[in-house]
């Protein structure tokens, strides 16, 4: 396997709004590559962009008030953002697949299990009503149901969260993507079925080489399963690096917050640290560095420049003031720990 080969890579791509003659801009020229079979993470607050960003690789954009406007998807060798949405129907679902934070919403209640991934396969695949339902008995095996025949005669209501997600997660590999974006697909779940949930993403993404876009707030979740990181903030991607790296030493004042917040095992605390405030709404994002009014660091030029995204050593890159060579001398802020 070629570890170097970017399945997909966004360059500077940038979903507005349209509302009342204003321009809000949601994902604001957010780039980054995933590589084959790996797992790179979007981490963030609600209202980071995130999401965005996932509907925008799908170009599912609500319109008509959303656009893409702005930027490339590279995927295959092509731009998504040039093929006409009839061509989309193709990728979704076949090259591109999206399980989505809840399942009950995902999945059509007036319809059984087996009817869905049936017609998920037969839309993609050139089978016959019994080769995909005899598929779809696979795919519910594969992902753990023991019981997968019965599975397939059940409506959605009948079954549990994870089970659920499960069957989710079997629809969205039914055609064997090159990349699965999961949007918060453990949020709704009790811990131990999101153990489970994270071992099968694993190791399914492991046995069809499958890259994944693993979108959560959960660094714990992070930590379990993703091999990079790319973390937003009110629309922008303000720091990228491999796990260790951003887990050892992170660079942005927001990743640190995050992390600060996280509890911790080897330590008694009496109560969690947070970040004071809130993601700033997109019609009321500061002049300057976006993080402004939650930040422990900021300075008087942050409040009039936006930073640039930075690449500093191995491929660990940030946007902040505090790393840029002649605004800050090193070791002038202490950073806490």
């Amino acid at each position: 396997m070629d570890q170097q080969q970017n399945v997909i890579e966004l360059k500077e791509v940038t979903t507005s709004f349209y509302s009342r003659k204003q321009e809000l801009t949601v994902v604001d020229r957010v780039s980054f590559n995933v590589k084959q079979g790996e797992t790179l993470a979007i981490v963030g607050e609600s209202g980071s962009g995130k999401s965005m960003t996932s509907l925008s690789i799908m170009q599912l954009v609500p319109a008509p008030n959303g656009k893409i406007t702005n930027g490339e998807i590279i995927f295959n060798g092509e731009d998504l953002l040039k093929k006409p949405e009839k061509a989309m129907y193709t990728v979704r679902g076949n090259d591109i697949s999206m399980i989505f934070q809840e399942p009950m919403t995902s999945l059509n209640p007036v319809y059984t299990v087996g009817e869905q991934i049936r017609e998920q396969l037969m839309y993609h695949q050139p089978l016959s009503k019994r080769e995909a339902h005899q598929k779809g008995i696979e795919m519910l095996e594969r992902v753990g149901f023991s019981r997968a025949k019965e599975i397939m005669g059940e409506y959605p209501h009948q079954l549990s969260g994870g089970m659920r997600q499960r069957v989710m997660i079997a629809i969205a590999l039914s055609n064997n993507p090159k990349l699965l974006i999961a949007d918060e697909p453990t949020t709704a779940l009790d811990v131990t079925v999101q153990a489970q949930i994270l071992d099968l993403m694993r190791n399914l993404s492991n046995e069809y080489d499958s890259s994944i876009i693993l979108i959560t707030h959960d660094l714990g979740v992070v930590a379990e399963l993703a091999q990079r990181v790319v973390v937003m903030y009110a629309g922008q991607v303000v720091e990228e690096a491999a796990i260790e790296d951003l887990f050892d030493k992170p660079l942005h004042p927001y990743t640190e917050g995050l992390l600060n917040s996280m509890p911790k095992l080897d330590e008694e605390q009496d109560r969690l640290q947070s970040i004071p405030g809130a993601v700033p709404t997109p019609d009321n994002f500061p002049v300057g560095c976006r993080f402004v009014t939650r930040c422990p660091y900021a300075m008087e030029v942050c409040t009039k420049e936006q930073p640039t995204l930075l690449e500093k050593e191995s491929g660990h890159k940030v946007r902040c003031f505090l790393h840029e060579e002649g605004v800050v001398n090193d070791g002038e802020h202490e950073r806490s720990s």
